[in-house]
């Protein structure tokens, strides 16, 4: 993401990802590596969508092929950011449509949740959903939250919690078996699984973490592939990066050398 400046309103401090997301300089150090061995070749889109793929491999999920060729923005709205990226409290149905509005289906929307089998989620963001004795939380895993989370608004507010309390470090399917047992720490996460059209699927990838591996890695693919295709058509045809890509050049690099040389910095 960029950076503010005075033409740019940085997506880093949009709703969802202020004080939330993490790891910048991870890309920023692998960029500025790659930069030092091919300058002006490879993207930092490319970047991310290659050490996503490496993480989750690393953890133990699924691993797919990248296709490369993304380019970099050179501008930024947060605005646009605050009102595509879901929130904490999005309903099943407003899902649903920001991932539609992306290409993916209902079933990608499920199982791309589904990386909520890693990561932490702040107090703030789940303070309502712990404190407000619904019917849709199981009351032993509200009360285990709230040691960490008071109920008085800021105070705690950056408390972490993991957002699955079994296996937080390993990608696996008891994300979807905490929803049927109402312990889905964010309000988003259990709407999947709330008497609605997606619980089907949730049983489903409950049952069978190799249908949920399999689908989460051809939904990673479609994701990746949301409004990138002519860049990577152009770049398939010409085995090049495309030349009008601000700041690249046509040096005929294949996918293939340059997800290796990405490979190589990250590792």
């Amino acid at each position: 993401m960029l950076d503010n400046s005075p033409s740019i309103d940085s997506e880093k401090f949009s709703f969802s990802n202020n004080n939330s997301i993490r790891g910048f300089e991870v890309i920023d150090d692998a960029k500025a590596q790659v930069e030092s061995i091919c300058p002006g070749v490879v993207s930092c889109a490319d970047i991310a969508a290659v050490a996503a793929r490496d993480a989750s491999v690393a953890v133990g999920g699924p691993s797919w092929t990248v296709r490369l060729g993304r380019r970099d923005s050179t501008t930024a709205s947060r605005s646009l950011a605050d009102s595509d990226i879901p929130r904490a409290t999005t309903s099943l149905v407003n899902l649903i449509g920001m991932f539609g509005g992306k290409g993916l289906s209902e079933r990608d929307m499920v199982a791309l949740s589904g990386s909520h089998t890693i990561g932490q989620a702040r107090c703030v963001t789940f303070r309502g959903r712990i404190y407000d004795n619904s019917s849709d939380i199981d009351a032993g895993f509200a009360s285990t939250r709230r040691r960490n989370c008071p109920s008085a608004s800021g105070n705690g507010n950056n408390n972490l919690a993991p957002l699955d309390l079994v296996t937080p470090n390993s990608f696996d399917n008891n994300y979807f078996r905490n929803l049927i047992q109402r312990r889905g720490l964010l309000q988003s996460d259990q709407v999947l699984f709330s008497g609605q059209s997606t619980d089907s699927i949730v049983t489903e990838y409950s049952r069978n973490p190799s249908l949920f591996s399999s689908d989460f890695a051809a939904a990673m693919l479609r994701m990746g592939r949301y409004r990138t295709t002519d860049w990577f058509s152009r770049r398939d045809t010409k085995g090049s990066v495309d030349p009008r890509n601000e700041g690249t050049k046509d040096l005929h690099f294949r996918m293939d050398p340059d997800e290796k040389l990405i490979k190589h910095v990250l590792l």
